[in-house]
């Protein structure tokens, strides 16, 4: 029983140290403070290397939510990984990634950002191929490389902070923001925040990743690996006013989110639907960050962070009944079987969807009603709105294969809700799924927002959700009878249900052409004709020399007689012709 050890151990302390940084982040807020601490680590003669650590109410709130769901992740992880032999390396590598995180969150400095920042990338490589199969490697190795493209940028930006003198980037914010060649900075670090929160054209890694135990996957797509990009562009903010920029960000963030909404309505990995609808969710925290909203977009963050680690904690439940099975279309009837997880679920979903009075709606309805009152044309606010209903159309399809109806999967008739320690972590997400958004609107706001709309857009965001329910309802309602209209029109459904063949791109794109040129060179380089004549060639005939020479060596006396005959005839010939 070692392992039960480890998990509540590290539960116990994770949730003390959450609950006293969410005290200190009330504290600071109330009296506005942020506290800078600086720690000399190495010192020679006029040299000092210095660590700087930033505390707002920003980073403590961040951090305190971090903790929270990695509490409960780990709790979790004690049932669910129970078969596992290794479990106690499963959580020290959760908690590596958590420390990578909190080292990420406090650094004002790009320096210590990147050791966070790279330090998440190779954790999160280990645990995608955690379960070691082909898959899993494939997986692993497509996530690692396309974060190194954003680690990339991140060092570019630290080699022009170069320019400054010193690599505490938020001393320096006002002053890049009027210094025209100092936006470069800014590009560096919204390309380092795309690849790492997954914007189109880097999409394709956060589906792929899904290949990680599901612990994992809630603690990903919640509040660390995937956030960071938007944590980081939280803090460069200044550098996203009324610039091109923006409006560049504000476009791609706008089409991963509708490219992610409508890939998921074609998915039938439960999994992969739960992690198209994270791409989207960031999606929209991209598209009201680059409009200067950046409270919104953080506020967004922490209440999509405790609904989206719910769903893919009931998700890891229902798989782990389903004896691993992760099609929607072998699921149904969950409800009857599982109802505790069930419930869990559907708040998550409904949460998910912006139902009043559950923590995204608070969140959502503001930055939909924002997008309603700023400056935006037609096809931007379509993006919003358009995006919106396809959340509510995939979650609801997804509320309707799985729980109502029949199970489709006679063999596994054993389904229960026993595993009461996932049970309890997850009803403590619960708890927070439902207060947590009205908690955060007074603690972030202090002021409440006044939005004046007229009726028609006031609702707009009402009729969008009802509207996606009834889609989502309708195309998931046939029957085998019925002619699945999906097949009439099969090269568009997997043109939008591989992601705009975004994987084909990453994949198969850049690997298949380097494959063929070196196929080619071996057949006419290493195996043509050039090869036979010239070096084959050369080593066939010293090989042959060299056993004609080991010949002779061998049979000296033979040889020798036989010269010296030979050496007779010739002499007596030429003495007979002369």
């Amino acid at each position: 029983m070692k392992y039960l050890s480890i998990c509540l151990i590290n539960f116990m302390l994770l949730f003390f140290i959450s609950i006293s940084l969410f005290i200190f982040s009330i504290y600071f807020i109330l009296n506005e403070l942020v506290f800078f601490l600086e720690w000399e680590v190495v010192s020679l003669n006029s040299m000092s290397i210095v660590m700087t650590f930033l505390f707002d109410w920003m980073s403590l709130l961040f951090m305190s939510f971090v903790l929270l769901i990695s509490s409960l992740v780990i709790y979790y992880s004690k049932e669910y990984m129970s078969g596992d032999m290794y479990i106690n390396r499963f959580i020290l590598l959760v908690l590596m990634f958590v420390m990578s995180m909190m080292m990420l969150i406090i650094s004002p400095n790009l320096i210590s950002i990147l050791l966070g920042w790279d330090g998440l990338g190779l954790v999160s490589y280990c645990l995608v191929i955690y379960f070691n199969n082909v898959k899993s490697y494939n997986a692993g190795m497509l996530t690692a490389l396309m974060n190194r493209v954003g680690d990339v940028a991140l060092l570019l930006a630290i080699a022009w902070m170069l320019n400054y003198g010193s690599w505490n980037y938020i001393y320096y914010l006002e002053f890049m923001k009027s210094d025209n060649e100092m936006l470069l900075i800014g590009v560096l670090i919204m390309l380092a925040a795309m690849t790492k929160s997954a914007q189109i054209p880097f999409s394709s890694w956060l589906p792929a990743a899904m290949a990680a135990p599901t612990p994992v996957s809630a603690l990903v797509h919640s509040s660390t690996l995937v956030t960071a990009g938007i944590y980081l562009l939280i803090r460069f903010n200044f550098l996203l006013v009324d610039t091109m920029m923006s409006q560049v960000l504000l476009l791609i963030s706008g089409l991963t989110m509708f490219m992610s909404g409508l890939g998921a309505n074609f998915e039938f990995d439960l999994k992969k639907i739960i992690a198209l609808s994270t791409l989207s969710q960031l999606g929209l925290m991209m598209m009201i960050l680059s409009m200067g909203f950046y409270k919104l977009a953080f506020f967004h963050l922490l209440t999509h962070a405790l609904f989206k680690a719910l769903l893919f904690m009931c998700a890891g439940a229902i798989i782990h009944n389903m004896n691993n099975f992760q099609d929607l279309r072998l699921m149904g009837g969950l409800s009857l079987c599982m109802p505790l997880t069930s419930s869990c679920f559907n708040v998550a979903n409904l949460a998910l969807c912006g139902m009043p009075f559950l923590a995204g709606f608070y969140s959502k309805d503001l930055i939909l009603e924002i997008a309603s009152l700023s400056m935006l044309n037609m096809f931007i606010y379509f993006l919003f709105f358009f995006s919106t209903g396809l959340t509510v159309c995939y979650s609801l399809r997804l509320v309707y294969y799985s729980m109502t109806g029949d199970l489709n999967c006679m063999s596994l008739n054993v389904l229960n809700d026993e595993g009461w320690v996932m049970l309890k972590g997850m009803l403590g997400l619960m708890f927070m799924s439902i207060i947590g958004g009205s908690m955060l609107s007074w603690l972030i706001f202090l002021t409440p927002d006044m939005i004046c709309l007229p009726y028609y857009l006031k609702f707009m965001t009402l009729f969008v959700c009802i509207l996606g329910g009834v889609f989502g309802y309708l195309i998931s309602k046939i029957s085998l009878f019925f002619l699945n209209k999906s097949l009439n029109y099969y090269l568009f459904s997997l043109f939008v249900g591989s992601m705009w063949f975004m994987p084909y791109i990453s994949t198969y794109g850049i690997i298949n052409y380097s494959l063929n040129i070196g196929m080619n060179t071996l057949k006419n380089f290493d195996q043509g004709w050039s090869e036979f004549i010239g070096s084959q060639n050369l080593y066939k005939q010293l090989v042959n020399f060299s056993q004609f020479n080991n010949m002779l060596q061998n049979n000296n006396l033979k040889v020798y007689l036989m010269l010296f005959v030979l050496w007779i005839i010739i002499l007596v010939m030429f003495l007979i012709f002369v």
